[in-house]
């Protein structure tokens, strides 16, 4: 790997994502804050990552986690202030881990100032040009603008009582933001420069293809009243949306590397971005725009060899052409856990620690998700009133599942994540969660928390300065590859696999039996020994 205290250390870094709200509560409220975090840090520091992305933290109603930010400079009440984040930053920095922020540029909250600036103020003002504001279709303009339609489902637009419609591609106090406005792009430069300055590494680029809509907002075409999601189109290869991954965006972050490079201690910038062709993805990476961009199709890869060779070799091959790191991702805040999504119990658990293994060993940047470490599931079982996410009030989908707040400790709920007498935490823990604690997991042979510190060890000192992969023959079901000394071998098959010609077993996700590889199983060996 290269030097993480160096200019390439976004290049092959390992990065924990931290779920603010569901990571360690300081005070009892039953909700994360950022001096749970501070004093949670050894423990990351000892998992072996190189740096922690954080979700938003900023003020907010929370309305969708965070993601509907009230103001950019000062952090919400409650998760401390800007002297937690402060503290937090310096004590990581002590402990050799960088810190990664969000930002978040497609839209605001409706609590922002400057949308409620928009709302007083009249049609075709400065301040509504700030946001994207249209009279409506229709003698009396009661019809949308246009069909677009709303990530979290339904409408696009919500119209206010002068009777003008303002655009927001998720929820409505999440509305839409002008980037053809220069005082919106000179805000985010300064925004940017604002936490900089606070010594951040590097941020997380939310919805990075979506700030510029196509000239004139015209229709797509399609819609669920006529029977064709639009939700769904944007995951699809070849589709294309007015409203995502427009060329004018390219232009911003040009503009942000800039300001990036201006600054010492080689910040960086990965995007969160979907795009009709790979091609048009890997226009976000760069020596002018972006370090990295999100790879989705890995964690969409089916449980077969030949959907993960396809996402690998494709991913490397565009990373290539550009110059740019592959990120590698199982689960995030926004996706069902891959052990559920492996199929859950036993099986999945299975599944999940062969793809770690698969995972941490190809070249590139590794993102891990809080919990994952510890084989957590996807919690099912959330009461509908307890459930937060915007979506699942419109679409009866929901991300909840995803964030239930991490178990350190204990037999018993919320598991430490609170102190002693604290309230409940803000969703609840499932009841079977005692096995899965940091607690009950750590220093323990076999466990899968000692898995992945086993792993990231070990990706640290046999990859180092391997950059390169070469595939390997194998049988039937199986994924064999080579980097430098270290061979990974995943079987994805029915019968056990001899792994004697792949060298000396190093870390399995699995017991082996003398020299056979289980089911659902990977392994890393010496290959060296081969010669």
């Amino acid at each position: 790997m290269a030097d993480q205290t160096g200019a390439d250390w976004w290049r092959s870094a390992v990065v924990y994502q931290v779920y603010v709200r569901s990571f360690a509560d300081s005070n009892g409220d039953g909700i994360g804050d950022l001096a749970g975090l501070r004093g949670r840090l050894p423990y990351l520091r000892d998992l072996g990552v190189d740096a922690i992305w954080l979700t938003p933290f900023y003020r907010s109603p929370m309305i969708d986690g965070g993601y509907d930010v009230a103001d950019y400079r000062q952090v919400d009440p409650m998760f401390g202030d800007l002297a937690d984040f402060d503290a937090m930053t310096t004590d990581a920095h002590a402990l050799g881990l960088r810190v990664i922020v969000d930002v978040v540029p497609n839209h605001t909250s409706s609590a922002h100032r400057w949308f409620q600036e928009a709302l007083a103020a009249a049609p075709g003002s400065p301040e509504r040009e700030r946001y994207i504001f249209r009279d409506g279709r229709g003698p009396d303009g009661a019809e949308p603008p246009n069909d677009w339609e709303s990530i979290f489902g339904g409408d696009a637009w919500t119209r206010v009582p002068d009777g003008q419609w303002y655009l927001h591609i998720f929820d409505p106090e999440q509305p839409d933001l002008n980037w053809e406005q220069p005082e919106v792009r000179g805000e985010f430069e300064d925004i940017l420069r604002f936490w900089l300055d606070r010594g951040v590494d590097g941020f997380r680029v939310d919805v990075a293809h979506g700030n510029v809509k196509a000239p004139g907002l015209p229709d797509v075409g399609y819609s669920s009243k006529t029977g064709r999601n639009q939700r769904q189109s944007r995951l699809l290869q070849g589709t294309t949306l007015p409203y995502f991954d427009q060329d004018g965006v390219h232009e911003i972050y040009r503009s942000w590397r800039k300001i990036l490079d201006s600054y010492p201690g080689h910040r960086m910038a990965v995007a969160e971005a979907w795009a009709s062709t790979p091609e048009r993805l890997a226009r976000y990476v760069g020596p002018d725009e972006l370090h990295q961009v999100f790879n989705f199709d890995f964690l969409h890869a089916t449980w077969n060899v030949d959907s993960f060779r396809k996402v690998i070799d494709t991913a490397l091959a565009e990373a290539t052409q550009v110059g740019a790191p592959t990120t590698w991702v199982l689960s995030n805040h926004d996706k069902p856990r891959h052990v559920t999504r492996y199929g859950g119990g036993a099986a999945g658990l299975r599944r999940a620690r062969a793809a770690a293994l698969l995972m941490l060993a190809l070249p590139g940047v590794a993102y891990l998700y809080q919990g994952e470490e510890l084989g957590l599931e996807e919690v099912l079982d959330i009461p509908d009133e307890l459930r937060q996410d915007p979506a699942f009030r419109r679409t009866g989908e929901s991300r909840d599942g995803c964030r239930v707040p991490l178990p350190w400790a204990g037999d018993t709920a919320p598991y430490a994540f609170s102190p002693d007498g604290a309230d409940p935490s803000w969703l609840p823990a499932p009841t079977g969660w005692a096995p899965c604690t940091v607690a009950a997991q750590f220093d323990v042979t076999g466990s899968t928390l000692e898995l992945y510190r086993s792993a990231l060890r070990t990706r640290r000192t046999a990859l180092g300065g391997a950059d390169d992969l070469t595939w390997l023959e194998a049988e039937p079901n199986v994924l064999a590859f080579r980097r430098g000394d270290l061979t990974c071998v995943v079987n994805l098959g029915s019968e056990p696999v001899d792994v004697r010609r792949y060298g000396t077993p190093i870390i399995a996700s699995a017991d082996l039996d003398g020299q056979f590889l289980p089911v659902d199983s990977a392994a890393w060996l010496n290959s060296a020994v081969l010669g």
